[in-house]
This record gives structure tokens, sequence and C-alpha cells, in this order.
């Protein structure tokens, strides 16, 4: 007689204790990956002159930081944002998603220091609150409940294409249409 693996075999409670933080960190990850790819993607597109000109009209403290750094700052959250989702998802290596997070959680420290400087006190309470939600990803993906890598397949390399594309046609086509278009 067979008998399963012993180290296979939890209490029901626990199995639906790491359902519900796993699908939590789920959520989590694609929540927050749009919404920094997204908002990364707007300052990226802002290396254009006239949307660099016209920006602080709509967001006041672009005009206290160079074009560059906005870009780069921009940058940054892009590729924090895809980190968030794509590795993960893919299970290729996965370990990046953790260090996206961080990454994240530590633009989100220095933004936060950033408004407080600036007495911006309002926008503070925004980006603890994203810093904080990306340093709990870090710690979920690293600590608790981290993600086996895989070998690439050809599924999971076209995951990855739908994945970005998705970003593309839900997340960066409509900021740029709404940004190139808008009457600052």
């Amino acid at each position: 007689m067979n008998l399963p693996n012993a180290k296979n075999i939890q209490p029901a409670g626990r199995r639906e204790s790491w359902w519900r933080s796993n699908g939590a960190l789920w959520a989590l990850q694609i929540l927050w990956g749009f919404f920094f790819a997204g908002s990364g993607f707007g300052k990226v597109l802002l290396l254009d002159g006239d949307l660099y000109a016209a920006a602080p009209r709509a967001v006041a403290w672009y005009a206290a930081v160079p074009q560059s750094l906005i870009v780069f700052a921009g940058i940054c959250e892009v590729l924090g944002g895809i980190g968030l989702t794509l590795p993960a998802l893919t299970r290729v290596k996965p370990g990046l998603t953790p260090l996206a997070a961080a990454g994240l959680a530590l633009t989100m420290l220095l933004a936060t220091a950033f408004h407080i400087i600036r007495g911006e006190y309002a926008l503070t309470l925004v980006t603890i609150a994203l810093g904080g939600v990306a340093a709990f990803i870090a710690v979920g993906r690293s600590a608790l409940r981290p993600i086996a890598p895989a070998p690439l397949t050809t599924s999971r390399a076209t995951m990855s294409l739908v994945v970005l594309g998705v970003l593309a046609a839900a997340v960066f086509a409509p900021t740029w249409y709404s940004m190139t278009h808008a009457n600052f």
C-alpha cells in the first residue's frame, strides 16, 4: 500500500491559510505592478519637452524636480511594476520579484522624504502606503511565500508576452493617450 509522503500532508486550516496569504500576495503584486508600471510610464513620457513643460500644471511637484530625474524614476517604476508580476508569474527568475518590490519600497521611502521636505503631507500618506505594501510584497515573496523557479518553456515565454501585451493595452496605451491628448 502506498502512503502519501508525510511531508506533503497539511491540516486543512494550514492549506487554507497558505492559499489566502499566497492569493493576497498575488492580488497585491498584480495591482501594484499595474499601478507602478502605469505611473512610471507617465513619468517616462515626460521625456518629451512639451509634456514636461505642461506637467507642473497637473502635478505641482514636477516643477521642483529635473526632467531627467523624473524620467529616471519613471523607468525604475515601470521596471519595478513589471518585476512585481512577470518573474513570479512565469517562474523564470522569480527571485527578481522581491527585489523589484524592495526597490519600489525604497523609491517610495525617498518620495516620502521628498514630500515631507516640501510640506506635502497628504502625498506622504500615499507614498507610505504604496511603499508599505511594496515592502510587504518583498518580505512575502522572499521569506514567507517564495515562488520556486522553473525553466523557460514556450508556454512561459508566451505568458510573458501576453502579460506585456496586457500591460501595453490596459496601462501604457491609455496613459500615453491621456497625456498626449490632454489639455493641461
